[in-house]
């Protein structure tokens, strides 16, 4: 099976890499054998548009079986645990738009400069099942945005507007890029703080970054693409 994993930044997959490096086979720089997957590794960059541009750019992607896009997330709700793996099942471009004089925002849908159910969105949103991975993970909504909600009057205002589960800064356009190109898909997000007032001594980043990679480690050593626990 021919696997894609994504990541924004490399350290989001530096437990990834050494575990393929130790147990696996480099078969290039960017291809790793491992339990009968071929495995191709690819840092994006931060944010929606290095995300798009690398999955287009990425000369193999007519051949890969899945795309995971791998990654942490801010959590708009607190009963999910910090360190928490979750699975998104569906995204949107949540700051893509117009913001009138009284600060009320308006996206590119309630403009009428995209059609909200043109694939491949429904209702603005962009939903996805994978064909490839069963698994018992959380399900949630994510939110991508390019400028990360810090304020207690930006982060009600987001939340009121779409009630959603979770915010990223890549979701949205991984997966828009995956529904054109038909990809199997997956999203898989840590949760690395809550969505407040920025205060990262109250992040637990490297918790969620292990939780993360363990969770792709299993998969992959289980060498079954049907079963993520």
């Amino acid at each position: 099976m021919k696997i894609l994993i994504t990541a924004a930044t490399s350290f989001e997959l530096s437990k990834l890499i050494s575990h393929l490096n130790s147990e696996g086979r480099k078969i290039s720089f960017f291809e790793y054998e491992l339990n009968d997957h071929r495995i191709f590794p690819l840092i994006t960059g931060v944010g929606a548009m290095h995300t798009a541009f690398a999955l287009a750019r990425f000369t193999g992607m007519r051949e890969i079986d899945c795309a995971i896009n791998a990654g942490v997330a801010g959590s708009y709700q607190t009963n999910f645990e910090l360190g928490q793996v979750v699975e998104v099942l569906e995204d949107r471009f949540a700051d893509l738009g117009v913001e009138h004089a009284d600060g009320q925002f308006e996206d590119i849908f309630e403009l009428a400069l995209e059609n909200p159910n043109k694939f491949p969105f429904s209702n603005g949103w962009i939903n996805n099942i994978t064909k490839h991975f069963d698994n018992d993970l959380v399900k949630v909504r994510s939110l991508t945005i390019n400028k990360v909600s810090g304020s207690t009057a930006s982060i009600k205002a987001i939340t009121e507007k779409y009630n959603a589960d979770i915010e990223t800064m890549e979701g949205a356009a991984f997966f828009y890029a995956c529904k054109v190109m038909d990809v199997d898909c997956l999203q898989l997000r840590a949760i690395s703080n809550y969505v407040e007032p920025r205060n990262r001594n109250n992040w637990k980043l490297e918790l969620a970054l292990d939780n993360l990679n363990d969770t792709l480690i299993q998969f992959l050593d289980r060498g079954n693409p049907h079963t993520i626990a």
